[in-house]
């Protein structure tokens, strides 16, 4: 990998990066005059045409560095009698909001340009996406599943895809998508521009590096999993029981406007909204059970201010551009310590200042541990002197033992009682599915043995069909196999050589 310097200051403009002066009129009308470091660094050399592995923490501007030289270039390298459904440029993106946002961003800086694009995510219905696959399309910004279902479908071309964008492609392989990405890869042209955005480098995305780009240029504007000094950090020690009470002191008494809450499930934060609805706080949830109609509501409420707070899972983390986000809340710390970097991510962007604030029960306090340790710091722990904890709360229910690393958590946490002798295991799958095996009606089932006649039966009640037997151990299996082998009648151990015929 070749490293390229370019001398970072504010005196850099987007005018000196020599970009098409339909893209300048759309960046003048965003009200942008600098470029971010990330921009100032990937845009020249994505223009030179090579492939790219730009690292930079999230809100630095990864979208504009690579939109804008894409614009630039495929409208200075036009392509006559172009057929339909097939795109010049692929943007892979792991999450439905992360496509719309990047597509948005794509046109934002190409309204002025002859360059068409669409966004191509699940959860929606597929045909209107089939219909617009039949018009012209440059730039397509999709997730790997929905495009690999219109390459079945074969209503998608990728043999003309001139350049190829992996954004967040360390959160596509944390998603499981490696697999998707192969197949994707294995569809487009040899010949092709690659660039890899990532918030992260970590060895995965390095190996993946290696395998797809040729000499590219490096560009790392960022400490590897550093989060923003501009964003304040707190942590404030609570109980399970009294965050939701807790988080609606807060947001009362500082009146926040816009709070981006994170849960670690997704009943979590269906759960959390309900009790702020209940207390006179508008939020909504959004994570992957939701609609994708019902998130694209929520989100845009929540973007526009008449949503004060959005509840979401990590399934946010990524892809959510919310100018100038004041508060994001922890309400659960995240298992996985990158992730708690992603989350408060969505604030302190394109240098504005942000507030990150946890809310830690003392069993998740391992979770702070590591999540201090990746971020090299410790979180200041502050205590809120103005709340005061409600009385007669509600009894809690028990909560389930922490999950381990590397186990599975059992459906059924609380203790069972000792089961009968001979009573069946009612947790085993059987033939409606329901973990219990249909009953009969009484005029189809079979009459009972004599011999099984019991005192079930004498009193009136529903006999018990006895358990079929079950198949015995290998060892018992060879000894009754042994010992029918003996009383059979022998075979001699050489049989007799028949008699040979006269000629």
């Amino acid at each position: 990998m070749s490293n390229t310097a370019i001398p970072l200051s504010n005196e850099i403009s987007f005018a000196d990066l020599k970009l098409a002066q339909p893209l300048m009129r759309a960046i003048a009308d965003a009200g942008y005059e600098h470029p971010t470091p990330v921009q100032a660094q990937a845009i020249p050399l994505v223009l030179a045409g090579g492939d790219l592995l730009a690292g930079a923490q999230t809100g630095t501007g990864k979208t504009a560095g690579f939109t804008l030289p894409i614009l630039h270039l495929l409208t200075a390298k036009p392509v006559a009698n172009q057929r339909a459904g097939r795109p010049r440029c692929l943007i892979l993106v792991p999450t439905r909001e992360l496509a719309a946002q990047v597509e948005e961003s794509v046109q934002t800086y190409g309204k002025y340009l002859a360059l068409k694009s669409m966004v191509m995510f699940g959860g929606v219905n597929i045909n209107p996406q089939i219909k617009a696959l039949r018009g012209q399309m440059d730039i397509l910004v999709a997730t790997p599943g929905r495009l690999l279902d219109h390459v079945g479908q074969k209503t998608l071309d990728l043999s003309g895809v001139e350049i190829l964008v992996l954004d967040e492609a360390d959160r596509m392989l944390d998603m499981g998508f490696i697999r998707d990405i192969k197949k994707i890869l294995a569809l487009l042209p040899k010949q092709r521009q690659n660039l890899l955005f990532s918030a992260t480098f970590s060895d995965e995305i390095k190996t993946l590096a290696d395998g797809l780009l040729h000499n590219p240029g490096y560009v790392e504007v960022a400490r590897r999993n550093s989060t923003v000094e501009l964003i304040e950090q707190s942590v404030h020690m609570v109980p399970q029981k009294l965050k939701n009470y807790l988080l609606a002191h807060l947001i009362k008494h500082h009146d926040w406007k816009q709070v981006l809450v994170f849960t670690r499930t997704k009943h979590g934060a269906n759960r959390l909204a309900e009790k702020l609805n209940a207390d006179g706080i508008p939020a909504a949830a959004i994570h992957g059970n939701k609609s994708q109609p019902a998130r694209t509501k929520a989100l845009a409420q929540f973007k526009d201010g008449t949503l004060p707070v959005l509840v979401a899972t990590d399934i946010a983390a990524r892809g959510l551009d919310i100018d100038q986000l004041p508060h994001v809340v922890n309400f659960e710390l995240p298992n996985i310590p990158e992730d708690y970097v992603h989350r408060i991510g969505r604030t302190g962007r394109a240098g504005s200042s942000g507030a990150a604030i946890s809310l830690v029960d003392s069993e998740e306090l391992s979770y702070l541990k590591s999540i201090e340790r990746l971020i090299k710091r410790e979180i200041p722990k502050v205590v809120v002197g103005s709340f005061v904890p409600p009385t007669n709360l509600p009894a809690e229910a028990p909560r389930p033992p922490r999950q381990q690393h590397g186990q599975r958590r059992h459906s059924n946490t609380t203790a069972s009682a000792p089961r009968p002798a001979g009573a069946g295991n009612r947790n085993q799958p059987s033939r409606d599915g329901q973990g219990q095996k249909p009953r009969q009606p009484r005029d189809q089932q079979q009459p009972r043995h004599p011999q099984q006649r019991g005192p079930q039966a004498r009193s009136g009640q529903q006999p018990v069909k006895p358990r079929p037997p079950q198949n015995p151990p290998a060892d018992q299996k060879h000894l009754s196999e042994a010992a029918r082998h003996q009383s059979m009648p022998q075979p001699a151990l050489f049989s007799p050589r028949p008699a040979r015929r006269s000629k």
